[in-house]
């Protein structure tokens, strides 16, 4: 390792597809800690990636923002089905909102959802 943590060889550029399952596998691991709230940052952080994926092959980009930003769009977007829009729902709630709003239990099988939907989804039937 060198003086920035990276290994000597250098830092290593992982493909977008890499970054959205290292996220997916830290979100697992997170849960099986019992870090719910953990999990449901990596859970989010792998759905924004998955997005801004999806967004690039767009002509025109519908949106951007952050990972709470693409949650909310999706789920306010009555073009995506609708048991898509209730996983973003039950992701984007925050866990002090958990009484009054949907939330998640496994916010890994959310993010799959999400993020299977938005790969089989292509530009010319989006989403």
């Amino acid at each position: 390792m060198n003086n920035a943590g990276w290994p000597s060889e250098g830092p290593r550029l992982l493909t977008p597809a890499a970054l959205i399952e290292q996220e997916l596998a830290a979100a697992e691991a997170a849960r099986q800690n019992s870090n719910d709230g953990k999990a449901r940052v990596c859970a989010r952080r792998a759905v924004a990636l998955a997005t801004e994926v999806w967004l690039a092959r767009l002509p025109l980009p519908r949106w951007r923002g952050d990972a709470m930003a693409h949650l909310r769009q999706i789920q306010q977007d009555a073009s995506f089905p609708l048991p898509i829009r209730q996983a973003a729902e039950r992701l984007s709630t925050s866990v002090t909102r958990q009484h009054a709003a949907p939330i998640t239990t496994d916010p890994v099988a959310d993010a799959r959802l999400i993020i299977a939907h938005l790969s089989s989804s292509t530009s010319d039937n989006a989403p």
